[in-house]
C-alpha cells in the first residue's frame, strides 16, 4: 500500500532546518516500513522559510515581482528540503527526488521524495497527481495547523474547526487561484484536482507524530478530512 504524505515546509524548516523533528519523523516513517515490505510512503516536501525567505528578497529587489519567477524561486527551496529528507532515508529511499511527476518514475526502495515541479501550484499539487499515479485514494497533508478553520481564526474570532467538510466548501472558502507563497490549508489548484479525481485528503498537524502514526493505521485522529 502506498501513502501519500504532503510535508509541508514549515515543519520541516520553519525558521531553519528541524534537525529534532526530521529524526524523529523519521524514526516513526521508518517504523511503520519494517512492519511490512507492502507498505510505501511518497513524501512531498514543501519549501519552508527558504522559500519564504528568498521569495521576498526576489520582491524587495524587483518591483511587480513576476508570478513565475516567484514560484520558480519557492520551487528551488523545495528541492534542497527534499534532497535532505531523500538522503536521510537512505537506504529505504533508494532513488532520486522526483521533480517532474508526469515523467518516468523509478520506486525501488519503500520510500520515494518529490519536490516542486513547475510554476502554478504548489507541491500540494503534485502530492494530488502522484497519488492519481499510484493509485492512493488519500493524501495526508501535514503542516502547521491541525484542522481547517470556517475562516482564519487570526482574522475572525467566530472562526470553528471543522471535523470534515466536502470539496465545493473547501474550494469556496480558499477559492481558485494559486499566489506563490500564499498560506491556505490546501493549495487550491490542487484541491479542484483532488475534488475530479474524488481524492479524501486529511489535514493535520505534522508535529504531532503520535497522530500521524493513527492516521496511517487507519485509527481515529485528529484532524480535518475533505472529500
Amino acid at each position: 500500500m502506498v501513502s501519500i504524505i504532503s510535508l509541508g515546509g514549515s515543519i520541516v524548516a520553519p525558521d531553519e532546518v528541524d534537525t529534532t523533528f526530521v529524526s524523529k519523523f523519521k524514526k516513526l516513517i521508518v517504523a511503520y516500513l519494517q512492519e511490512a515490505a507492502s507498505n510505501k510512503i511518497i513524501l512531498i516536501v514543501g519549501g519552508g522559510a527558504p522559500a519564504r525567505a528568498y521569495q521576498n528578497a526576489f520582491k524587495n529587489i524587483v518591483p511587480n515581482a513576476p508570478n513565475d519567477d516567484q514560484d520558480w524561486i519557492g520551487i528551488m527551496a523545495t528541492r534542497l528540503n527534499a534532497e535532505l529528507i531523500r538522503a536521510s532515508f537512505v537506504p529505504y529511499c533508494q532513488d532520486p527526488v522526483v521533480t517532474d511527476p508526469s515523467a518516468a518514475i523509478e520506486f525501488g526502495g519503500q520510500v520515494l521524495v518529490a519536490a516542486g515541479w513547475k510554476p502554478g501550484f504548489s507541491t500540494d499539487f503534485d502530492a494530488v497527481y502522484l497519488a492519481d499515479r499510484f493509485g492512493a485514494k488519500t493524501v495526508i497533508n501535514l503542516s502547521n495547523i491541525s484542522k481547517v478553520f470556517t475562516a482564519d481564526p487570526k482574522e475572525d474570532p467566530n472562526a470553528k474547526a471543522v471535523d470534515a467538510m466536502t470539496w465545493s466548501d473547501f474550494r469556496a472558502m480558499v477559492g481558485d487561484s494559486w499566489q506563490p507563497g500564499r498560506n491556505v490549508p490546501f493549495d487550491p489548484i490542487a484541491s479542484k484536482k483532488a475534488e475530479q479525481l474524488g481524492l479524501k485528503v486529511i489535514v493535520a498537524g505534522g508535529r504531532d507524530l503520535n497522530n500521524l502514526r493513527k492516521i496511517l493505521d487507519g485509527q481515529d485522529f485528529f484532524g480535518t478530512v475533505i472529500s
